[in-house]
């Protein structure tokens, strides 16, 4: 936490994360292989001691069949490209030590493939690392059993690459799944502290890089959605908002905050049905869709302005928007939701005074028309016609009573804001 008690996430290079790079995963692999039963059966010890002989020659003959077959490969720097061949002679030692050792032995540590160099880490990502190993293996499946005394022996050597290359396969699975939580989680912890920010208002600058690490557009339209978190572990809410953000295609992040989960969708469109499900019990609140994060940020005052005072509509459907509830955040003090209706509903009224006068007046004799068309001395169709235009102009209905309430409000604002 910082001194003003947001979430302090250090500046981290998503680059430089304890993840997957040649050196890592050879060596990750190699720490899961362990050791096969027993040394290897019907492979003399010349034979092996042919294959650590030969481990230069494959390297060369494998880096060979790299360049011809991965075109990313060709681009990388002569000192990198000698980097992987230091790995894939490594990992045919490596092969030999298997080979050799038996349970009771000796088990393959990290140090027999600790020959790449941390700089290779920004130069080949985890995919392009599984492909040069499948075309190392390949290269070994092809040149090893020529190198054997008999056709027993080919057999052999054969069958021990096959159990070696399933070994590498579930230990890059492994590596796989290992790097896939180290990101997650630190995306998970990123995508915390931007929600956070959110709610709290934080500076521009420092929210936008953190959604930028997150692939998060800053400058997109947002909508915030708020409502009671449901009962559970935090981590299992936020998991469901990212299971129902992969089957609608929307994008989203979200955090829990005290008893309150906090949705910030990318696009000004509704939800989709369905997000009222992922709360729990209790209205579910909808700011105003904004512009980029500082749109996000007016949108969650909003959405959980509306929360805070859904209770006084008891009638109220379960996906409420924020704006609908105008009447009641003016009653708690919310300045943004008083200069909301400024705007909106007292804006245009002013800008037409018989319409204002007319409303005043249908207020007064609390909503009738007949007396409201006498005391304005106008006939009843030309009130009707006015508050239709009053309808048009602000949205709100004035034959409904939610909107009526609205309206009467506005007024009072004015009527305070014209006191000195």
């Amino acid at each position: 936490m910082t001194a003003d008690g947001s979430l302090d996430i250090p500046a981290v290079d998503p680059g430089r994360l304890p993840g997957p790079n040649p050196s890592s995963v050879l060596r990750a692999v190699s720490s899961a292989l362990g050791s096969p039963p027993a040394a290897v059966h019907g492979v003399s010890d010349d034979t092996l001691a042919q294959v650590e002989r030969a481990g230069g020659r494959l390297a060369r003959r494998a880096l060979a069949l790299m360049d011809e077959r991965l075109p990313w490969f060709r681009s990388l720097p002569a000192e990198q490209r000698s980097w992987v061949t230091l790995v894939a002679q490594a990992g045919i030692s490596g092969y030999v030590v298997w080979a050799t050792a038996s349970s009771d032995e000796y088990r393959i540590t990290g140090e027999v493939f600790g020959t790449a160099p941390r700089e290779l880490v920004r130069a080949v990502s985890l995919r392009r690392t599984v492909e040069l190993v499948r075309v190392a293996i390949m290269v070994a499946e092809q040149e090893l059993p020529a190198l054997a005394a008999d056709d027993a022996e080919r057999i052999a050597l054969r069958d021990s690459l096959l159990r070696y290359s399933r070994e590498i396969a579930f230990a890059a699975a492994e590596v796989y799944a290992a790097a896939a939580e180290t990101r997650g989680a630190w995306d998970a912890r990123v995508e915390a502290a931007v929600v956070d920010g959110v709610v709290r208002g934080e500076d521009i600058g420092t929210l936008s890089s953190r959604a930028a690490a997150l692939n998060w557009d800053p400058t997109a339209d947002t909508v915030v959605v708020a409502g009671a978190a449901p009962t559970g572990d935090r981590a299992d809410a936020v998991a469901t908002v990212t299971d129902w953000a992969a089957t609608t295609g929307r994008s989203a992040m979200s955090g829990v905050h005290g008893d309150r989960l906090v949705l910030v969708l990318a696009g000004a469109a509704p939800p989709a049905a369905g997000v009222d499900k992922l709360f729990g019990d209790g209205p579910v609140v909808l700011g105003r869709a904004g512009s980029g994060l500082r749109g996000a940020i007016n949108s969650a005052a909003d959405a959980l302005a509306g929360l805070d005072v859904a209770a006084a509509w008891p009638g109220a459907p379960r996906m409420i928007d924020a704006d609908d509830l105008l009447a009641e955040r003016v009653l708690a003090g919310d300045a943004r939701a008083a200069a909301r209706l400024r705007a909106s509903v007292y804006g245009p009224l002013a800008a037409a005074p018989h319409l204002l006068s007319t409303v005043d007046a249908y207020l007064a004799t609390g909503g009738a028309l007949e007396p409201t068309a006498r005391n304005l001395f106008v006939h009843p169709n030309t009130v009707r016609y006015r508050l239709h235009r009053v309808a048009d102009l602000t949205g709100r209905d004035p034959w409904d009573p939610r909107d009526l309430l609205v309206l009467q409000t506005a007024v009072i604002l004015r009527r305070l804001t014209a006191t000195p």
